[in-house]
Protein backbone atom coordinates (compact mmCIF):
# COMPACT_ATOMS: atom_id res chain seq x y z
CA UNK A 1 0.00 0.00 0.00
CA UNK A 2 1.63 3.69 0.95
CA UNK A 3 4.52 2.18 2.74
CA UNK A 4 5.76 0.59 -0.59
CA UNK A 5 5.95 4.05 -2.17
CA UNK A 6 8.81 5.08 -3.45
CA UNK A 7 11.02 8.04 -1.17
CA UNK A 8 12.52 9.27 -4.38
CA UNK A 9 8.90 10.19 -5.79
CA UNK A 10 8.99 12.55 -2.45
CA UNK A 11 11.96 14.18 -3.21
CA UNK A 12 11.66 18.14 -4.38
CA UNK A 13 13.83 21.09 -4.62
CA UNK A 14 14.69 22.90 -1.35
CA UNK A 15 12.68 26.42 -2.30
CA UNK A 16 9.65 24.15 -2.48
CA UNK A 17 9.63 23.04 1.02
CA UNK A 18 9.79 19.60 1.01
CA UNK A 19 13.03 17.61 1.86
CA UNK A 20 15.30 15.27 0.58
CA UNK A 21 15.44 11.77 -0.20
CA UNK A 22 17.21 10.75 3.17
CA UNK A 23 14.33 11.64 5.19
CA UNK A 24 10.77 9.43 5.38
CA UNK A 25 8.08 11.05 4.11
CA UNK A 26 6.76 11.32 7.63
CA UNK A 27 9.68 13.68 7.92
CA UNK A 28 8.43 15.83 5.07
CA UNK A 29 4.75 16.69 7.17
CA UNK A 30 7.19 17.91 10.02
CA UNK A 31 9.16 19.83 8.20
CA UNK A 32 5.83 21.32 6.36
CA UNK A 33 4.65 22.86 9.52
CA UNK A 34 7.48 25.76 9.35
CA UNK A 35 6.33 27.04 6.14
CA UNK A 36 3.08 28.83 6.19
CA UNK A 37 1.36 28.85 2.73
CA UNK A 38 -1.21 31.46 2.10
CA UNK A 39 -4.57 30.17 0.41
CA UNK A 40 -8.08 30.64 -0.34
CA UNK A 41 -8.76 26.93 1.15
CA UNK A 42 -9.26 27.48 5.19
CA UNK A 43 -8.24 23.84 5.42
CA UNK A 44 -4.94 23.58 4.07
CA UNK A 45 -3.85 26.79 6.40
CA UNK A 46 -4.94 24.91 8.71
CA UNK A 47 -2.71 22.12 7.79
CA UNK A 48 0.52 23.87 9.29
CA UNK A 49 -1.17 24.14 12.45
CA UNK A 50 -2.11 20.97 13.47
CA UNK A 51 0.47 18.50 11.96
CA UNK A 52 2.25 18.54 15.07
CA UNK A 53 -0.51 17.18 17.04
CA UNK A 54 -1.58 14.50 14.12
CA UNK A 55 2.08 13.39 14.42
CA UNK A 56 2.54 13.29 18.25
CA UNK A 57 -0.91 10.97 17.75
CA UNK A 58 -0.36 9.19 14.78
CA UNK A 59 3.20 7.83 14.61
CA UNK A 60 3.39 4.56 16.59
CA UNK A 61 7.20 5.61 18.06
CA UNK A 62 5.88 8.31 19.99
CA UNK A 63 2.73 7.55 20.92
CA UNK A 64 2.72 6.96 24.78
CA UNK A 65 1.14 3.44 26.34
CA UNK A 66 -2.75 3.00 26.22
CA UNK A 67 -4.47 4.02 29.60
CA UNK A 68 -7.67 3.72 28.45
CA UNK A 69 -8.87 0.40 27.27
CA UNK A 70 -11.93 -0.47 26.63
CA UNK A 71 -12.21 -4.45 27.43
CA UNK A 72 -15.03 -6.38 25.59
CA UNK A 73 -15.56 -9.95 24.68
CA UNK A 74 -15.69 -11.17 21.59
CA UNK A 75 -19.16 -11.63 19.97
CA UNK A 76 -18.23 -13.51 16.92
CA UNK A 77 -18.31 -17.10 16.16
CA UNK A 78 -16.08 -19.23 18.14
CA UNK A 79 -14.80 -16.29 20.50
CA UNK A 80 -13.79 -16.83 23.77
CA UNK A 81 -11.07 -14.42 24.02
CA UNK A 82 -10.99 -10.43 25.32
CA UNK A 83 -9.84 -7.95 22.30
CA UNK A 84 -9.91 -4.08 22.65
CA UNK A 85 -10.61 -1.54 19.92
CA UNK A 86 -6.58 -1.11 19.54
CA UNK A 87 -6.78 -4.53 17.81
CA UNK A 88 -8.56 -2.74 15.17
CA UNK A 89 -5.62 0.17 14.68
CA UNK A 90 -4.23 0.42 11.55
CA UNK A 91 -1.29 2.47 10.88
CA UNK A 92 -1.13 1.60 7.26
CA UNK A 93 -4.77 3.23 6.84
CA UNK A 94 -3.46 6.21 8.75
CA UNK A 95 -0.73 6.30 6.53
CA UNK A 96 -2.61 5.96 3.73
CA UNK A 97 -4.55 9.09 4.67
CA UNK A 98 -1.15 10.90 5.37
CA UNK A 99 -0.51 10.46 1.95
CA UNK A 100 -3.33 11.95 0.48
CA UNK A 101 -2.66 15.06 2.75
CA UNK A 102 0.44 15.11 1.33
CA UNK A 103 -0.76 15.24 -2.15
CA UNK A 104 -3.41 18.06 -1.24
CA UNK A 105 -0.50 19.94 0.15
CA UNK A 106 1.29 19.55 -2.70
CA UNK A 107 -1.44 21.03 -5.25
CA UNK A 108 -1.86 23.78 -2.84
CA UNK A 109 1.60 24.99 -2.83
CA UNK A 110 1.65 24.74 -7.18
CA UNK A 111 -1.35 27.11 -6.76
CA UNK A 112 0.38 29.24 -4.43
CA UNK A 113 3.43 29.38 -6.45
CA UNK A 114 1.52 30.25 -9.56
CA UNK A 115 -0.24 33.17 -7.86
CA UNK A 116 2.99 34.54 -6.78
CA UNK A 117 4.71 33.91 -10.70
CA UNK A 118 7.34 31.38 -9.19
CA UNK A 119 6.90 29.26 -12.32
CA UNK A 120 9.96 27.84 -11.94
CA UNK A 121 9.40 26.22 -8.26
CA UNK A 122 5.79 25.46 -9.67
CA UNK A 123 6.98 23.31 -11.98
CA UNK A 124 9.26 21.37 -9.93
CA UNK A 125 6.46 21.02 -7.29
CA UNK A 126 4.11 19.93 -10.34
CA UNK A 127 6.36 17.14 -11.64
CA UNK A 128 6.76 16.09 -8.29
CA UNK A 129 3.21 15.67 -7.58
CA UNK A 130 2.73 14.08 -10.81
CA UNK A 131 5.50 11.57 -9.17
CA UNK A 132 3.15 10.69 -6.51
CA UNK A 133 0.09 10.58 -8.27
CA UNK A 134 1.12 8.13 -10.32
CA UNK A 135 2.79 6.41 -8.05
CA UNK A 136 -0.51 6.26 -5.87
CA UNK A 137 -2.59 4.97 -8.48
CA UNK A 138 -0.33 2.10 -9.30
CA UNK A 139 -0.88 1.18 -5.89
CA UNK A 140 -4.41 1.50 -5.52
CA UNK A 141 -4.78 -0.79 -8.54
CA UNK A 142 -2.59 -3.85 -6.63
CA UNK A 143 -5.11 -2.86 -3.70
CA UNK A 144 -8.32 -2.88 -5.24
CA UNK A 145 -7.94 -5.75 -7.98
CA UNK A 146 -7.59 -3.38 -10.90
CA UNK A 147 -4.47 -5.50 -12.12
CA UNK A 148 -5.85 -8.81 -10.67
CA UNK A 149 -8.13 -9.31 -14.19
CA UNK A 150 -5.12 -9.14 -16.17
CA UNK A 151 -2.67 -11.02 -14.17
CA UNK A 152 -5.42 -14.09 -14.12
CA UNK A 153 -5.77 -13.67 -17.57
CA UNK A 154 -1.56 -13.45 -18.06
CA UNK A 155 -1.57 -16.57 -15.67
CA UNK A 156 -4.30 -18.62 -18.16
CA UNK A 157 -1.75 -18.10 -21.02
CA UNK A 158 0.94 -19.70 -19.09
CA UNK A 159 -0.94 -22.08 -18.28
CA UNK A 160 -2.16 -22.93 -21.77
CA UNK A 161 1.90 -23.00 -22.71
CA UNK A 162 2.70 -25.18 -19.96
CA UNK A 163 -0.11 -27.58 -20.81
CA UNK A 164 1.09 -27.87 -24.18
CA UNK A 165 4.83 -28.59 -23.03
CA UNK A 166 3.32 -31.17 -20.33
CA UNK A 167 2.00 -33.16 -23.39
CA UNK A 168 5.09 -33.15 -25.08
CA UNK A 169 6.99 -34.26 -22.20
CA UNK A 170 4.30 -37.18 -21.60
CA UNK A 171 4.60 -38.21 -25.65
CA UNK A 172 8.86 -38.18 -25.10
CA UNK A 173 8.10 -40.28 -22.36
CA UNK A 174 10.27 -37.51 -19.96
CA UNK A 175 7.99 -38.12 -16.75
CA UNK A 176 9.80 -36.45 -14.58
CA UNK A 177 9.26 -33.14 -16.41
CA UNK A 178 5.74 -34.01 -17.51
CA UNK A 179 5.70 -34.21 -12.84
CA UNK A 180 7.30 -30.93 -12.68
CA UNK A 181 4.78 -28.87 -15.33
CA UNK A 182 1.81 -30.61 -14.14
CA UNK A 183 2.79 -29.05 -10.17
CA UNK A 184 3.84 -25.68 -11.72
CA UNK A 185 0.62 -25.80 -13.89
CA UNK A 186 -1.21 -26.70 -10.41
CA UNK A 187 -0.07 -23.88 -8.51
CA UNK A 188 -0.72 -21.01 -11.45
CA UNK A 189 -4.10 -22.40 -10.91
CA UNK A 190 -4.58 -21.64 -8.17
CA UNK A 191 -3.12 -18.26 -8.33
CA UNK A 192 -5.36 -17.44 -11.29
CA UNK A 193 -8.26 -18.29 -9.01
CA UNK A 194 -8.06 -16.47 -6.22
CA UNK A 195 -6.68 -13.02 -8.69
CA UNK A 196 -10.15 -13.84 -10.22
CA UNK A 197 -11.82 -13.75 -7.28
CA UNK A 198 -10.40 -10.44 -6.04
CA UNK A 199 -10.97 -9.12 -9.46
CA UNK A 200 -14.65 -9.59 -9.22
CA UNK A 201 -14.92 -8.73 -5.61
CA UNK A 202 -13.86 -5.40 -6.17
CA UNK A 203 -16.26 -4.89 -9.34
CA UNK A 204 -19.30 -6.23 -7.27
CA UNK A 205 -18.61 -4.70 -4.13
CA UNK A 206 -21.50 -3.78 -2.24
CA UNK A 207 -21.05 -0.70 1.19
CA UNK A 208 -23.51 -0.26 3.21
CA UNK A 209 -21.87 2.77 4.13
CA UNK A 210 -20.79 6.11 2.76
CA UNK A 211 -17.76 8.46 3.01
CA UNK A 212 -18.49 10.82 5.20
CA UNK A 213 -20.81 9.11 7.28
CA UNK A 214 -21.28 8.63 11.22
CA UNK A 215 -21.00 5.20 12.78
CA UNK A 216 -20.68 3.39 15.68
CA UNK A 217 -19.04 -0.02 16.65
CA UNK A 218 -20.78 -2.65 17.71
CA UNK A 219 -18.01 -3.84 20.04
CA UNK A 220 -16.32 -0.73 21.74
CA UNK A 221 -19.23 1.52 21.23
CA UNK A 222 -16.93 4.48 19.84
CA UNK A 223 -18.14 6.96 17.23
CA UNK A 224 -16.30 7.19 14.04
CA UNK A 225 -16.34 8.49 10.83
CA UNK A 226 -15.70 6.61 7.55
CA UNK A 227 -13.02 7.91 5.75
CA UNK A 228 -12.03 5.07 3.45
CA UNK A 229 -13.23 1.81 2.09
CA UNK A 230 -12.08 -1.66 0.72
CA UNK A 231 -14.57 -4.19 -0.69
CA UNK A 232 -12.76 -7.15 1.03
CA UNK A 233 -9.76 -6.79 4.14
CA UNK A 234 -6.58 -5.12 2.65
CA UNK A 235 -4.31 -5.29 5.93
CA UNK A 236 -1.59 -7.90 6.17
CA UNK A 237 -1.96 -11.23 7.56
CA UNK A 238 -0.58 -10.41 10.74
CA UNK A 239 -2.73 -7.67 11.46
CA UNK A 240 -5.85 -10.13 10.41
CA UNK A 241 -4.47 -12.52 12.91
CA UNK A 242 -4.64 -10.19 15.72
CA UNK A 243 -8.07 -8.78 14.69
CA UNK A 244 -9.20 -12.23 14.63
CA UNK A 245 -11.05 -11.50 11.38
CA UNK A 246 -11.70 -15.23 10.64
CA UNK A 247 -14.07 -14.89 13.37
CA UNK A 248 -16.29 -12.48 12.20
CA UNK A 249 -19.50 -13.98 10.38
CA UNK A 250 -17.96 -13.00 6.93
CA UNK A 251 -14.29 -13.25 7.57
CA UNK A 252 -12.10 -11.24 5.59
CA UNK A 253 -14.24 -11.18 2.22
CA UNK A 254 -16.24 -8.14 3.37
CA UNK A 255 -15.99 -4.31 2.86
CA UNK A 256 -13.61 -3.05 5.04
CA UNK A 257 -13.43 0.89 5.96
CA UNK A 258 -11.32 3.30 7.63
CA UNK A 259 -12.90 5.04 9.72
CA UNK A 260 -11.64 7.86 12.06
CA UNK A 261 -12.34 7.85 15.84
CA UNK A 262 -13.69 10.44 17.95
CA UNK A 263 -10.82 11.61 19.78
CA UNK A 264 -12.61 12.43 22.98
CA UNK A 265 -14.00 8.75 22.91
CA UNK A 266 -10.23 7.64 22.58
CA UNK A 267 -7.54 9.85 21.85
CA UNK A 268 -4.70 7.22 21.26
CA UNK A 269 -6.95 5.10 18.60
CA UNK A 270 -6.81 7.81 15.53
CA UNK A 271 -7.52 5.70 12.93
CA UNK A 272 -8.98 2.01 13.16
CA UNK A 273 -9.97 -0.37 10.26
CA UNK A 274 -13.20 -1.81 11.07
CA UNK A 275 -15.01 -5.12 9.33
CA UNK A 276 -18.51 -4.01 7.84
CA UNK A 277 -20.10 -7.06 10.56
CA UNK A 278 -18.74 -4.62 13.35
CA UNK A 279 -20.76 -0.93 12.30
CA UNK A 280 -23.90 0.21 12.90
CA UNK A 281 -25.20 3.52 11.85
CA UNK A 282 -26.65 5.65 14.32
CA UNK A 283 -30.33 7.12 13.92
CA UNK A 284 -30.15 10.29 12.06
CA UNK A 285 -29.96 12.90 12.06
CA UNK A 286 -27.13 12.59 14.66
CA UNK A 287 -25.43 16.05 15.27
CA UNK A 288 -23.20 15.17 17.91
CA UNK A 289 -20.23 16.96 18.51
CA UNK A 290 -17.20 14.91 16.64
CA UNK A 291 -13.61 15.66 16.82
CA UNK A 292 -10.36 14.33 14.94
CA UNK A 293 -7.46 16.16 13.79
CA UNK A 294 -7.43 14.78 10.22
CA UNK A 295 -11.47 15.66 9.88
CA UNK A 296 -10.91 19.33 8.56
CA UNK A 297 -9.11 17.97 5.53
CA UNK A 298 -11.24 15.16 4.58
CA UNK A 299 -14.53 16.79 4.90
CA UNK A 300 -15.88 20.66 4.13
CA UNK A 301 -18.03 20.55 7.11
CA UNK A 302 -21.36 18.61 8.39
CA UNK A 303 -24.72 17.88 6.73
CA UNK A 304 -28.39 18.49 7.88
CA UNK A 305 -28.17 14.79 9.00
CA UNK A 306 -25.00 15.15 11.51
CA UNK A 307 -22.97 13.37 8.50
CA UNK A 308 -19.79 15.05 7.31
CA UNK A 309 -19.47 15.81 3.21
CA UNK A 310 -15.90 14.33 1.64
CA UNK A 311 -13.81 17.08 -0.39
CA UNK A 312 -14.36 15.99 -4.30
CA UNK A 313 -10.44 14.46 -3.84
CA UNK A 314 -11.40 12.29 -1.40
CA UNK A 315 -14.71 11.33 -3.56
CA UNK A 316 -12.18 10.73 -6.64
CA UNK A 317 -9.93 8.54 -5.13
CA UNK A 318 -12.73 5.97 -4.42
CA UNK A 319 -14.59 6.62 -7.00
CA UNK A 320 -18.02 7.47 -4.84
CA UNK A 321 -20.80 9.54 -5.66
CA UNK A 322 -21.90 13.09 -4.00
CA UNK A 323 -24.63 12.09 -1.24
CA UNK A 324 -27.60 14.26 -1.55
CA UNK A 325 -29.25 14.86 1.50
CA UNK A 326 -33.28 14.66 0.79
CA UNK A 327 -35.30 17.70 1.00
CA UNK A 328 -38.11 17.84 3.82
CA UNK A 329 -41.19 18.95 2.43
CA UNK A 330 -41.90 20.77 6.12
CA UNK A 331 -38.30 22.06 5.86
CA UNK A 332 -39.20 23.63 2.52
Amino acid sequence: MVQGLSLSTLTASRNSGVCGPTLSWRKHFKLMKKTYITSANERHCVWHQCVKSMFLKGNPSILRQRDMRVEAGWLFKGGDQELDASSEKSETANEDILIFFFQLDLATRVQYALNMEQYEIAQQLRNKLTEVEEEVIKQQEVKRGSSSKSKAQDKAITIIRLRADMQNAIDSENYGLAAKLRDEISELEAESLAASAKALAYENAQYSFRLGQKVKHKIFGYQAVVCGMDPVCCESSSWMETAQVEKLPRGSTQPFYQVLVDVHEDPNLLVAYVAEDNLLAPEPPNMNRFDHPYISFLFYGMDAAGDFIPVKQLREKYNRPRHEIPIDPEDE
